[in-house]
């Protein structure tokens, strides 16, 4: 009986394997049809795109045939300039770009400025670099002088001697200065600025009111100092043609380092003379760089030249005020002009013992014409005189070469012939 029961149990259980494994090949069979439909409906898809694509392609070389563009192995045909991107720039964005200015005065913005409101904005604004009188400091240019000089060996290139467009001084303030703070100027600041400069070149008076409608009325000194370059219709013929190769050296020796050469030929002879130096105590360059660096030598310190500062000297206590006011005033002066124990000649002469004295009357001082001329009539300093001259410097000696435009208040004169008078004596 067990083995009858085992038997029946066996054949069960092999029946039922048999069922399982008919089973799992029909899931096989519909996951292979699934994915073989599949394939062939992802096949078709491909071949929709590729007949679209080929479809494109060839309507894209029949427009090119049409308009005459040739085959498609051409370069492309030049696109219109856009890119279809952005916008157009408005009328606000444009302004604050186009501040450039011409020769006859296009570009100008309304304002105006005189050379007396110059002066202070100057000072304040460019005096540090350029000096109060904008003679220049240290190794910043001077902007006033150098009549004359252009035919020199050394000339001195101002606004006044070189510039001839009176546009390009007013656009480069405008938009290059001050330095480090260009473009923070208003239109005013530099229409007084510019006319401050102008008048420091003898260009306009102190009264001249420079403006769009004015712009046109100044003349630079050196308006006819440029011509256009002719050149290439005139010379360049001479010596462009066939290159020389014939009678060549056979060897070039370097013999001398071009740091050694002080003077360059005018007329590019054999006149150039050599510095005495040597090479001795210079590094060998090698493609590291130099062999060693020699230590620099401590540039001797000159004497300073005397320079004396303004003190306020003790006063009654009524005079007290106008003398704090006159050392204050007189600061615009002392950068030319000493006073006081030991003073000495700066760019002017010293001012002690001025009341009394004859104009252009000190012994040694290199004077101007004018100062010349006055005290060859015999004016004498005194307090009238002095006070009309500290208040229009070029209009009381017509011709002078100082460049201060003169004190606008009353105030200020007063304070300053009171300062003399007490440091002068």
């Amino acid at each position: 009986m067990l083995g009858v029961a085992y038997g029946i149990a066996t054949n069960m259980y092999a029946g039922d394997k048999v069922d399982v494994m008919e089973r799992q090949v029909e899931r096989a069979q519909a996951a292979a049809s699934e994915a073989a439909a599949a394939a062939e409906a992802e096949a078709a898809r491909v071949a929709d795109i590729e007949a679209k694509a080929a479809e494109i392609q060839n309507e894209a070389r029949l427009a090119l045939a049409s308009a005459g563009a040739g085959s498609v192995s051409q370069p492309a045909p030049m696109a219109d300039g856009r890119y279809g991107i952005g916008r157009a720039a408005l009328p606000e964005e444009i302004a604050a770009w186009d501040v450039d200015v011409l020769p006859d005065g296009r570009g100008l913005p309304e304002g105006s400025g005189n050379a007396f409101d110059g002066e202070e904005v100057f000072i304040e604004k460019c005096g540090s670099c350029h000096g109060d009188f904008a003679e220049g400091v240290d190794n910043w240019p001077v902007l006033a002088g150098g009549f004359d000089t252009l035919a020199d060996e050394d000339p001195v290139k101002t606004v006044g001697s070189y510039w001839p467009y009176l546009s390009t001084v007013w656009d480069y303030v405008h938009r290059s200065m001050p330095f480090g703070e260009a473009g923070t100027l208003t239109a005013d600041e530099t229409y007084a600025i510019v006319a401050y400069i102008l008048f420091s070149n003898d260009v306009i008076d102190d009264e001249f009111e420079l403006s769009r409608e004015t712009f046109l009325d100044v003349e630079m000194h050196n308006a006819e100092g440029f011509v256009l370059d002719d050149r290439e219709a005139l010379e360049y013929s001479q010596w462009r043609g066939e290159p020389c190769m014939e009678n060549c050296k056979d060897e070039v020796q370097i013999t001398m380092r071009s740091v050694f050469l002080v003077e360059t030929p005018p007329e590019g002879g054999s006149d150039s003379v050599m510095n005495p130096a040597t090479l001795d105590g210079l590094p060998p360059f090698t493609a590291d760089g130099p062999a060693f660096v020699p230590e620099p030598t401590e540039k001797p310190v000159e004497a300073a030249a005397a320079t004396q500062d303004v003190e306020e000297p003790a006063a009654e206590d009524g005079d007290a005020a106008l003398l704090k006011a006159g050392a204050k005033a007189f600061k615009k002066c002392q950068a030319c002009h000493k006073i006081g124990d030991g003073a000495k000649h700066g760019t002017g002469p010293h001012l002690n013992a001025v009341f009394g004295r004859t104009i252009g009357g000190i012994d040694g001082f290199k004077y101007s014409t004018a100062f010349k001329a006055a005290g060859e009539e015999g004016r004498v300093w005194d307090e009238e005189s002095l006070a009309e001259f500290l208040a229009k410097p070029k209009e009381y000696i017509k011709g002078t070469k100082m460049s201060f435009a003169g004190f606008k208040k009353e105030d200020d004169i007063a304070a300053v012939l009171a300062y003399l008078k007490a440091n002068g004596e």
